[in-house]
């Protein structure tokens, strides 16, 4: 087997069962975010994990402007990690962008992919004058890719609180503000640009993959009705409301979203 693709993107692979359950990590991110979700699927799945080009511990020096100038650069990665290693009925877990991320790499490589279950996804961060609102008005975007631009440490320090958004939990906050400040500020910049300006509403209907979507309360990126527009787009998905606050339920409220999943899995497997 080549490990080009594995070193590349610093692929983990464990666990006790055989149907692989790939994790994605969401922007600024890697793989060590989902260290509470994993311990309680690895008796029965192969658990997956990576980090895309530029995050974690991949490889830095395959990093291409050009390739990630798009969502359809990291959806290639994920696609590349499933053929590498030959995965088969793939359940993707996928946080923030990488929902759309995994839902390109499904269309691309449907017979590959069983299910998808999307935390705080959204296709478009934007209002749109058409009446969907993605919670955030150009102005805001451009402003913080602004703040990106002059001061680095001052966009991660006012970005982190309010992804997190469990203020009684500092040490989460902290931890996604280190996240960020560890990751190249150029090719984050180019991240922060691509997610936040990305449109992939009109992908959604493509998807031949069931999807459970999953929406917390009080999400300052990813908005109730954001979700519920995700479901109701793709031909077969449900819908699951946590009690969980802000954008990193796999973090701040891991027990809720495990438990969420599990019971999904397993009304979908009766």
């Amino acid at each position: 087997m080549s490990t080009d693709v594995l070193r590349r993107n610093n692929v983990q692979v464990f666990g006790q069962g055989t149907q692989p359950m790939l994790f994605a990590h969401g922007f600024g991110c890697d793989q060590n975010m989902w260290r509470f979700m994993t311990p309680a699927f690895e008796d029965d799945y192969r658990i997956v994990l990576f980090d895309y080009v530029g995050s974690g511990k991949s490889d830095l020096s395959a990093y291409d402007a050009d390739r990630y100038g798009s969502l359809d650069g990291y959806a290639q990665d994920i696609v590349d990690i499933v053929r590498e290693l030959d995965l088969r009925e793939v359940i993707l877990v996928a946080h923030s962008v990488s929902s759309m991320i995994g839902v390109l790499a499904a269309i691309a490589e449907p017979d590959r992919f069983a299910r998808l279950v999307l935390i705080g996804p959204s296709p478009s961060y934007l209002n749109d004058p058409d009446g969907y609102r993605g919670g955030f008005e150009r102005a805001d975007i451009e402003g913080l890719l602004n703040l990106m631009d002059k001061n680095y440490i001052g966009w991660a320090n006012t970005l982190s609180p309010m992804v997190m958004k469990n203020d009684e939990r500092p040490e989460l906050t902290k931890e996604l503000n280190d996240s960020f400040c560890s990751t190249d500020p150029v090719i984050a910049r180019q991240f922060a640009q691509v997610t936040f300006l990305s449109d992939n509403r009109a992908d959604l209907a493509k998807l031949r993959v069931p999807v459970l979507v999953l929406q917390c309360t009080d999400d300052a990126l990813a908005p109730e009705s954001v979700g519920a527009f995700v479901a109701s787009s793709v031909p077969d998905a449900a819908f699951r409301q946590l009690a969980a606050t802000g954008h990193c339920p796999h973090m701040s409220h891991p027990d809720e979203t495990i438990a969420a999943i599990r019971e999904h899995l397993a009304a979908v497997a009766a």
